[in-house]
């Protein structure tokens, strides 16, 4: 008997769009500008920096894509799915999900706040599950979807100060494959990236001292974080489920 042959999913970009939380930041940007370049439209969500979102779909329409840009406080419990209809009225149904929103409240344990605990938690774990919840229905009916959670090596590897923010991008790898377990039959992918030290505005002023402890000896840019995200949603990722994909020039190696 032979093998029964593969058929990539009908799904097109031209058939939704795509959805990018914290997309006005350094990944989720370049993650905008790669998602845009495959075809897709592409939400930006933003939190505060307006300008930086108009520039970023600005940036998107000059080469010829088609963006957005979205404003939601993911702090907020009914602010997930609020974005969700919003991209939805705009573009179209979300095909492709990247979760890449994210804060930081750093302290050593024994000094970190309640409200410094939960509102990473809140932004960086429970905004991603608010999102991924709604999203799920549409993606199964389409026999498409793409999830992409962006972690952090910091969820494999100790980081002394961050007890928070390594919870939140720990428990983002459990939700990956938990839900993609349960999707996986449907046509639907859910996978996470965890990214090293990127320059960015968060690490703006740390990679001098943090450099010499990675095997790359350099830090990583955002555009190959993205390119790795542009894969996982793409339709030769299909069989490319539940997995973590490490972004970190060997750091957690």
């Amino acid at each position: 008997m032979s093998a029964k042959k593969f058929v990539w999913p009908p799904v097109k970009p031209e058939d939704g769009c795509a959805l990018v939380t914290g997309g006005s930041g350094a990944i989720g940007s370049a993650t905008v500008q790669a998602l845009a370049a495959d075809g897709w439209p592409v939400v930006v969500h933003y939190g505060r920096n307006a300008e930086k979102a108009q520039q970023v779909v600005a940036d998107v329409e000059a080469a010829g894509g088609t963006a957005v840009a979205i404003a939601a406080d993911l702090a907020d419990p009914a602010a997930p799915e609020q974005l969700l209809a919003a991209a939805v009225e705009a573009l179209g149904p979300v095909r492709v999900l990247v979760n890449n929103a994210g804060i930081t409240a750093d302290n050593l344990a024994m000094q970190l706040s309640d409200d410094d605990w939960q509102s990473v938690i809140d932004v960086d774990l429970t905004a991603a599950f608010r999102l991924i919840r709604p999203a799920l229905s549409p993606m199964i009916r389409a026999r498409f979807g793409r999830i992409i959670n962006v972690s952090s090596v910091i969820a494999l590897r100790n980081n002394p100060g961050q007890a928070n923010y390594a919870a939140a991008k720990a428990g983002l790898l459990g939700l990956t494959r938990s839900v993609a377990a349960e999707v996986a039959r449907r046509g639907v992918t859910v996978n996470a990236v965890a990214p090293g030290f990127i320059e960015s505005e968060m690490t703006e002023g740390l990679l001098e001292d943090l450099v010499g402890h990675i095997p790359a000896r350099r830090a990583g840019q955002p555009e190959e974080v993205a390119a790795t995200i542009r894969f996982l949603a793409s339709p030769e990722a299909s069989y490319v489920t539940g997995s973590t994909l490490v972004v970190d020039g060997g750091l957690g190696a």
